[in-house]
């Protein structure tokens, strides 16, 4: 959410950044509705005012004996007046409210423009890409092992869902925990296990409503299946004040992700880059405002070294600002190479908000002590995405013969398996 006395202040700023997203300027259009909704509140003050003293009015006149009528005419019309420009006022309001919440957020100074993909900076790579003809893809080394089911996937849930069986799902839960005890003992996140459920409030605080309802999915009773565990981890600090001196806050989660994929018709339609459901570690942290650009390179370190850890070759980019996500204000991607498809693919995004998200959730912060308050800074990130992270694990591991090599980071998350194989 966008704050008003900003836009206010500097229309021609809050412009330049939604033209730099872009998007055309809105902020006529917004301070339009931002003065009708303040002459209203005007209006309202001054005509309670006058009921008030109107009826104060009426009193005396009854005592001393004088005629009230037109002063209760008065009262009565005023009523009326009063009861359609608080209508009035809570109409404009909602449709001011509408329209901030469905802008996104602006981009930091240092993102660089570009309509879409194509403007995106690369950082760094690490690593060195293995590049081979006869390298398989990871649906064929799976269903060569006889332990990636896609048909059965498929019979149980329709398209996009998968089957791991035997070592191969053994497989996947051991880079969650991996990836889960790495930042929890040794990058200092809180482990949480949150609920894989919320209330429109939740999803409304992280962005995804109103705007990606469709990328959601909902239950019959109303809550919508989490797409990422971002969002509860980052409501928990919603309608809260916190001590300044105690954040940041971190929190990772281990969780199912659900997603619709709306719109992702044709898209990696073979294999598990794209699932309805997948596992994924996610990263949240909670900052003061002067802390989220370190905090921001910092978690994004943390993702790298999972992959460093896992001797997995990769490339970290900067998104550029046709290319981010609606909350963010500022993105790193990182893509890990995939051998069988000769390309980098993203397997962890993260991203500082700002205090985007905090207005929407009224998350605010505060020096111990201190009376005056300011909303906290937020930011999530891939930690990484489980799903992905076995894919390319499959295609870097992957040997001549169709076994894959266990990394050592995993092995003990094996049992002290090294190697899978068909007959394993």
């Amino acid at each position: 959410m966008h704050d008003l006395r900003l836009i206010r202040d500097n229309p021609e700023a809050f412009d330049l950044g939604l033209a730099r997203r872009g998007l055309s300027s809105m902020s006529g259009e917004i301070l339009g509705l931002d003065a009708r909704r303040r002459a209203a509140l005007t209006a309202l003050q001054e005509m309670q005012a006058r009921r008030n003293e109107a009826s104060k009015e009426i009193g005396k006149a009854k005592r001393e004996g004088r005629d009230a009528q037109d002063l209760i005419a008065e009262v009565a019309a005023l009523k009326e007046n009063i009861q359609r420009t608080e209508e009035e006022e809570a109409g404009i309001g909602a449709t001011l409210d509408s329209l901030l919440a469905s802008l996104p957020n602006l981009p930091a100074a240092d993102v660089p423009d570009g309509p879409d993909e194509s403007g995106n900076v690369e950082l760094r790579r690490v690593g060195e890409p293995t590049r081979s003809n006869a390298a398989l893809e990871h649906f064929e080394l799976g269903e060569k092992l006889g332990m990636m089911d896609f048909a059965a996937g498929a019979k149980l849930s329709g398209a996009r869902f998968t089957v791991l069986r035997g070592k191969l799902a053994r497989l996947e839960r051991a880079i969650g925990q991996f990836m889960l005890d790495l930042h929890v003992d040794e990058h200092g996140y809180t482990e949480v296990m949150p609920p894989l459920m919320v209330r429109d409030e939740a999803a409304f605080g992280t962005g995804q409503l109103p705007k990606f309802a469709e990328d959601l999915f909902r239950t019959t009773t109303g809550h919508w299946l989490i797409p990422t565990a971002e969002v509860p981890l980052t409501n928990l600090v919603a309608d809260r004040i916190l001590d300044l001196e105690d954040l940041p806050l971190r929190m990772a989660a281990l969780t199912p992700c659900f997603r619709s994929e709306a719109g992702a018709a044709g898209k990696d339609t073979r294999g598990m880059i794209r699932q309805h459901q997948f596992w994924k570690v996610e990263m949240v942290s909670v900052t003061g405002p002067d802390q989220s650009n370190a905090e921001h390179e910092r978690m994004t370190q943390c993702a790298e070294t999972v992959l460093k850890r896992l001797e997995l070759p990769f490339r970290t980019i900067a998104l550029c600002t046709g290319d981010m996500g609606f909350s963010a204000t500022k993105t790193y991607d990182i893509e890990v190479w995939l051998p069988g498809q000769n390309a980098y693919r993203e397997i962890s995004s993260c991203s500082t908000c700002g205090d985007f998200q905090a207005r929407r959730m009224k998350a605010r912060c505060r020096p111990r002590g201190d009376k005056n308050t300011q909303f906290v800074h937020t930011l999530n990130g891939s930690g990484v995405a489980v799903g992905r992270c076995l894919i390319a694990v499959m295609e870097n591991f992957q040997q001549p013969d169709g076994s894959i090599v266990v990394p050592e980071a995993l092995r003990p998350y094996m049992g002290g398996l090294d190697r899978i194989a068909a007959d394993a």
